[in-house]
C-alpha cells in the first residue's frame, strides 16, 4: 500500500523518507550491510525506502551467489515447526543410522558439534516447540504479502509466484503420524485441503502411485530463481542510490563503543551503522564482540534437472523424502537432506544420490537433458530462531540465523531491521530474537 507521497506502509506508518539531525544540521548516516543474500539485499532496499542514509552492502561473492542461491525457493508461510520437536532425541540414532533418512553426520566433525547439539536438542519438548513456532509464525506467516511488497513497482516482481504448496504422504496413516506439526500450523491458522486416491493423483498426475495423499496449502508461493532473484533485487537496490562492494570483511573498529568502520580486505569503510547478515558466517564477527553465538552449518543440498519434464505444477514436500521438488526456469529443483560436518568439507556423494533417488522415486515421469548439483550452508542457530535486533548500543545491528526460512523470511526480517536503523522502531515485539539472548 502507498501513501500520498508514494510511499510504502510498514506496521501502520509511513515510509516517508527521513534524515538524521544533529545539531541542527540534517546528515544522512552511513550504513554498512554485511552480506548480499536475501536477508541484506532485503534489508538495504527498505533501508533506501525509509531514508536517506548511504547504504553499502559488502561480500566477498556477488548478490545471490551464496546460500540465498541454493533453496527450494518456497515462500513456505506455513513452514513454523522446528525440527526439534518432542521425540526427536528418542528418534535421532535411528535416523542416523538409516541409510535410507536424509540425515547425515560427518563423524570427523562430531566433537566439534557436541557443544551445539546439546543446546539444540534441549528445545526438544513441547514448550520450546510451540515457543520457537509463534516467534517464526511472525517472521513467515506473511510472507507473500512481504515479497510482493518488497518489488512492487521494480522489475524484480516477475520473480514471484502466488501458488500452492503441498505436502505429499504415502497414505492418510503417514499424515496422521505427522498430527503435532499439523496441530501448530493449526494453532497458526494454516488449514490444508485433503485430497486422497484418485484425487490426489488427478491434482498432480505425475506424482507416484505411491503418494496416496496430498495435503495443499494456499495462499503461498515461489521464486522462479532464487539466485537471479536476488540479483534483480540488488539491482533494485543500487537503483535506490544504493552501492554494492565485494570485499571481505574482516574486523570492526568502534570510538567508544560505537562502531566507527568496517575493516575489509579493500581497507576500512567508515560507517555509523553496520547490519550483519552474513549467514553462518556472522559466527566469527559476533565473536569480534564478545558473543558465543550457539550457531552450526547445516549443510544443505540441491540438485536441478534441467529442462526437466514429468514434473509437479507447484512445489511440493515430499514427506517421506524430507525434500521439495520446485518448477523453475531452469528445470525442476530438488531441495532438502541434512547434514552436519562443517564449512570446510566438500560435498558427499551420498547425499546426492539419495536425492536422486527419492526424487525418481516420487516422480516416476521425471525426464531431463542434465543434472546440476548444489551444496551450500543453512545457518542454524541452537533454538531455531534468527538474531534480529542491535548488539548492546554498539550500532551492529543482526540479521541472520534463518535457519530453512531464510527465502521466505528475508524481506520481513530485512524490514523489520531497516526499521531499527532507522530510527522507526516496528510497531511488534521482537524480544524472541534479540541477539543478546545468548550473551
Amino acid at each position: 500500500m502507498l501513501c500520498a507521497q508514494g510511499c510504502v506502509f510498514i506496521d501502520g506508518g509511513c515510509c516517508q523518507k527521513k534524515d538524521w539531525t544533529k545539531g541542527g544540521i540534517t546528515i544522512p548516516e552511513r550504513v554498512i550491510i554485511a552480506g548480499a543474500g536475501i536477508v541484506g539485499v532485503s534489508t538495504g532496499i527498505w533501508l533506501r525506502r525509509m531514508s536517506d542514509a548511504e547504504v553499502t552492502i559488502i561480500d566477498r561473492l556477488p548478490p545471490g551467489e551464496g546460500t540465498s542461491h541454493g533453496n527450494a525457493g518456497v515462500l513456505a508461510a506455513c513452514s513454523i515447526a522446528p525440527v526439534t520437536a518432542p521425540g526427536l532425541v528418542r528418534k535421532a540414532p535411528g535416523m542416523l543410522l538409516n541409510p535410507d533418512f536424509p540425515l547425515f553426520m560427518r563423524w570427523g566433525y562430531f566433537p566439534k558439534l557436541v557443544p551445539w547439539l546439546i543446546k539444540y536438542l534441549s528445545n526438544a519438548n513441547d514448550s520450546d516447540t510451540r515457543r520457537i513456532a509463534k516467534g517464526l509464525t511472525h517472521i513467515v506467516g506473511d510472507t507473500v504479502d512481504q515479497h510482493k511488497s518488497l518489488v512492487a513497482g521494480t522489475d524484480a516482481a516477475d520473480w514471484v509466484h502466488e501458488s500452492n504448496y503441498s505436502f505429499a504422504y504415502t497414505n492418510r496413516a503417514a499424515f496422521s503420524a505427522d498430527a503435532y506439526t499439523w496441530g501448530l500450523r493449526h494453532e497458526a491458522g494454516f488449514e490444508p485441503e485433503i485430497r486422497e486416491g484418485d484425487a490426489a493423483r488427478e491434482f498432480e498426475p505425475n506424482l507416484s502411485p505411491t503418494i496416496g495423499l496430498l495435503a495443499t496449502m494456499k495462499d503461498h508461493g515461489y521464486i522462479r530463481d532464487p539466485g537471479g532473484y536476488v540479483k534483480a533485487l540488488a539491482r533494485v537496490f543500487e537503483g535506490l542510490g544504493g552501492t554494492i562492494l565485494r570485499a571481505e570483511i574482516k574486523d570492526f573498529e568502534f570510538e567508544d563503543d560505537r562502531i566507527r568502520s568496517v575493516l575489509t580486505d579493500a581497507g576500512p569503510q567508515p560507517c555509523d551503522r553496520a547490519i550483519l547478515a552474513t549467514g553462518v558466517w556472522s559466527k566469527p564477527l559476533m565473536q569480534k564482540l564478545g558473543l558465543k553465538i550457539p550457531l552450526e552449518t547445516e549443510r544443505g543440498y540441491h540438485i536441478i534437472f534441467k529442462d526437466a519434464e514429468g514434473i509437479p505444477s507447484h512445489p511440493i514436500m515430499i514427506a517421506s523424502g524430507k525434500f521439495v521438488a520446485t518448477p523453475m526456469d531452469a528445470g525442476l529443483r530438488c531441495a532438502g537432506v541434512v547434514e552436519f560436518g562443517g564449512l570446510d568439507a566438500g560435498p558427499a556423494q551420498a547425499v546426492f544420490n539419495l536425492l536422486r533417488k527419492q526424487a525418481k522415486a516420487a516422480l516416476p515421469n521425471l525426464s531431463y537433458s542434465e543434472e546440476v548439483e548444489w551444496l551450500g550452508h543453512r545457518p542454524a542457530p541452537a533454538d531455531s530462531l534468527p538474531l534480529i535486533g542491535q548488539v548492546r548500543q554498539t550500532g551492529i545491528f543482526t540479521a541472520f540465523g534463518h535457519h530453512h526460512i531464510g527465502l521466505t523470511g528475508g524481506p520481513k526480517t530485512g524490514r523489520i531491521v531497516a526499521s531499527l536503523v532507522a530510527h522507526r522502531p516496528p510497531n511488534t515485539d521482537i524480544g524472541a530474537f534479540d541477539p543478546m539472548r545468548f550473551a
